[in-house]
């Protein structure tokens, strides 16, 4: 049996790319906007430690890649702040256009001044 909760519990909302043509991912069709993303998250024996390092394309000596791609978070001027690696070659769960605006995922762009500019560049993509 469900039980129904109050309306003050949280709730959890499908996940969307929120891109545009002028602001997406390089390689990315402009038809990933609005589509639900897929989730999922798997452990393995022997290997409990994972760690995201945003700015490199690579891992360090004795570590090995699980995958690489885009930093994507919440939008500057949401409530909640978190990041995700979302894979370079990310696939919609389906060809649904939700548009429901719960979980957004919008590409993040690197910002000079605090960031260092090099080795990063003004307003690109930060994989």
């Amino acid at each position: 049996m469900i039980q129904r909760m109050d309306n003050d519990n949280d709730q959890v909302y499908s996940g969307e790319y929120e891109i545009v043509p002028s602001v997406k991912p390089a390689g990315w069709s402009a038809s990933m906007a609005n589509k639900e993303v897929p989730c999922v998250v798997c452990y393995q024996k022997r290997r409990s430690t994972v760690m995201m390092i945003p700015g490199r394309q690579t891992c360090y000596n004795g570590w090995n890649s699980e995958n690489n791609g885009y930093l994507m978070s919440d939008h500057k001027k949401h409530y909640r702040r978190h990041y995700a690696c979302v894979d370079k070659n990310a696939e919609p769960l389906d060809n649904k256009n939700g548009d429901e605006n719960g979980a957004l995922l919008y590409p993040l762009r690197s910002k000079c001044g605090s960031l260092r500019c090099p080795p990063y560049t003004k307003e690109a993509e930060v994989i």
